[in-house]
């Protein structure tokens, strides 16, 4: 499944942490598109247990950190969870099937 990450039209380029929970209850291997995020920002891809996170070319990889997490079956009992451990949650979207995720970050 391929990640694109854009941020919003008024934003220029995205300058802030990220944290991603991909969660599959089959393991994936998740291929990151990103445009016009800052290099060097912390970005946190927790991951299914057996996926992994592919980086473009680049040095998006080198402030991003990818981990193997266990997650709650039920996506609400993950939402809940989420929002416990974070405070917020700003986006959560479940697809059945996708090839390609489009996620548009800011504020």
């Amino acid at each position: 499944v391929t990640l694109h990450l854009n941020p919003i039209s008024s934003v220029h380029i995205h300058q802030k942490p990220l944290v991603f929970l991909l969660n599959s209850p089959l393991p994936l291997v998740w291929k990151l598109k990103t445009e016009r995020l800052a290099p060097g920002i912390r970005r946190v891809f927790f991951v299914s247990i057996g996926s992994v996170v592919k980086f473009e070319k680049g040095n998006f990889s080198l402030s991003a950190e990818t981990e193997e997490k266990f997650f709650p079956e039920k996506n609400e009992h993950l939402l809940q969870w989420a929002q416990k451990e974070y405070g917020a949650v700003t986006s959560f979207t479940e697809l059945k099937i996708s090839r390609n995720i489009y996620i548009k970050v800011g504020e």
